[in-house]
């Protein structure tokens, strides 16, 4: 006996004198994976932008620290000699409080060569400046992040002193405790924590005399997962050049450990919870396919009879779940993959088609003298801190989110079948 014939009878049994069960089958796993591709879309847009902002903006990739300040040139050189490292900048850091002219903030300010953006082009391309531009060439100069210029009530041009509180409360250094600055430009970086409490000035303001930061070189790779091995030739290149011996190199993955953690846990849990629709639509596969072979149990003992194997007539309500499994996977992915790519213009026509049903509402209810009702938006700017909704898709997800879908209806088929294997031709030929 042929082979295809196992195909031949699937698809009879697929389409031919079946009730919904199948169609029901196939929108519940492409509604799982269209779900899923979407919601980790939007997910890996929030927190890779959070992460890049990160790492990008503040911590860097890595950073060395301890260092003699007179080998700072010398420890860049040997930086950059290595083949992943993209860039080495130092900078330093305190902690201080920003006065403007209705209100104080506590501040962290970063110094910054002022050719920092043409050495570090991630920066350049996260920071994005609403007034003015990256200028600290004056020693005097300062930037504000967004929403803090906006707390102090400062503009361009206008003055902000800022209070290092290091500085204050050491006697010797009382002068240099309080500076006061113009404010040459004001960044967004979609980080509300950097954008209510960053200040950037010049590396070599007077500003620093006041604290007891050391200097650090953030160093920037082009791939920020080769960290380790990227360690371990600093290490190597540190050593014999001499004169670092309390140099400590640490990596971006002890950085925010917990934030890290906290956003990779929530994408795991999300992941599981919306993964639970491949499990009910699994559970109502296994109990049709269940059905069908004890519906089809002479037609199951005929083929037996006729010289079908155990494998071959297992195979055929097997292929079923599939056929189902490939159909739904696909059509959710090819949906997913759409509204993920698109999924501004997405919600953007969802906020039409609502408030178009809200402006019905609103116009009904002005004849009944009741209140009306304001726009729609799933993401307002006056709730959430985001000017628009990131998208992110990685591949290897996309497949195991396919996979997943596809392998639920053919493993919910595969042990619906087995009851196939029980079913003995002459017991069930005797009584036709």
């Amino acid at each position: 006996m042929k082979k295809d014939w196992v195909l031949f009878v699937a698809s009879r049994y697929m389409f031919k004198g079946r009730s919904s069960s199948p169609v029901l089958a196939v929108l519940g796993i492409a509604t799982g994976v269209l779900a899923l591709i979407v919601i980790i879309a939007v997910m890996n847009g929030f927190q890779l932008g959070f992460i890049e902002s990160i790492l990008e903006i503040s911590s860097y990739h890595l950073r060395l620290e301890n260092f003699p300040q007179e080998k700072t040139d010398e420890l860049q050189e040997l930086m950059l000699a290595i083949p992943s490292v993209e860039t080495a900048v130092p900078f330093k850091e305190f902690q201080a409080l920003a006065r403007g002219r209705r209100w104080q903030q506590a501040v962290i300010v970063r110094g910054l060569q002022y050719n920092t953006m043409e050495i570090d082009k991630k920066m350049k391309d996260k920071l994005e400046f609403e007034e003015g531009f990256f200028d600290i060439s004056d020693n005097k100069s300062i930037l504000l992040g967004t929403e803090l210029a906006r707390r102090l009530g400062l503009g361009i041009g206008d003055e902000v002193t800022v209070f290092s509180i290091s500085g204050i409360l050491s006697a010797e250094n009382e002068d240099s405790a309080v500076n006061t600055f113009e404010i040459t430009g004001i960044f967004r970086t979609d980080y509300y924590e950097y954008d209510c409490s960053w200040a950037i000035i010049n590396i070599d303001s007077p500003s620093f005399l006041a604290n007891e930061s050391d200097l650090k070189i953030g160093i920037k790779l082009s791939n920020r997962f080769h960290d380790g091995f990227v360690m371990g030739q600093a290490d190597r290149k540190i050593s014999s050049a001499g004169g670092f011996e309390n140099i400590r190199i640490t990596s971006w993955r002890d950085y925010n450990r917990a934030f890290f953690g906290a956003l990779r846990t929530e994408k795991l849990f999300m992941f599981i919870l919306v993964g639970l629709i491949f499990i009910v639509v699994g559970l109502n596969i296994f109990q049709a396919q269940r059905r069908s072979v004890l519906q089809r149990r002479e037609e199951i003992g005929l083929l037996r009879a006729v010289g079908g194997t155990k494998s071959a007539v297992r195979f055929v309500f097997a292929l079923d779940g599939a056929i189902i499994g490939l159909t739904g996977a696909s059509l959710g992915l090819c949906f997913g993959m759409i509204i993920a790519l698109n999924i501004q213009q997405f919600f953007s026509i969802v906020e039409i088609i609502v408030n178009e049903f809200i402006g019905v509402i609103n116009y009904l209810a002005g004849f009944l003298g009741i209140g009306r009702t304001g726009d729609f938006a799933f993401f307002s700017p006056a709730i959430f801190y985001i000017k628009e909704i990131p998208s992110r898709i990685i591949p290897y997800e996309v497949i195991i989110i396919f996979m997943f879908g596809f392998l639920s209806a053919l493993s919910a088929a595969w042990f619906a079948s087995q009851k196939t294997v029980e079913i003995q031709p002459a017991e069930i030929l005797r009584y036709e």
